[in-house]
């Protein structure tokens, strides 16, 4: 399986938005610090994620999610209860 995974940081409160083929490893990478655009923001906690059968599938969401902001807004509005 192929995840799109939000993170949200609890430093600063903002989102990242990837795609990995682990989420429970990601999530690892990113609050060692091995990512370097997130290292400044650790700790982070998965706030949401879908599951894909298809990488190719998991990369256009995510890629989708992260141009257009009409579909990060709709998802934003998805989970507003994560968000807080």
């Amino acid at each position: 399986m192929f995840y799109v995974y939000v993170l949200k940081s609890q430093k600063d409160h903002k989102l990242y938005i990837g795609s990995t083929n682990s989420l429970e490893r990601r999530l690892k990478e990113h609050n060692e610090g091995k990512v370097l655009s997130t290292k400044c923001r650790i700790p982070f906690e998965i706030i949401y994620y879908e599951a894909y059968k298809s990488e190719d599938d998991a990369r256009k969401r995510e890629r989708n999610l992260k141009l257009r902001s009409r579909a990060h807004a709709q998802l934003k509005k998805r989970i507003e209860g994560s968000l807080k």
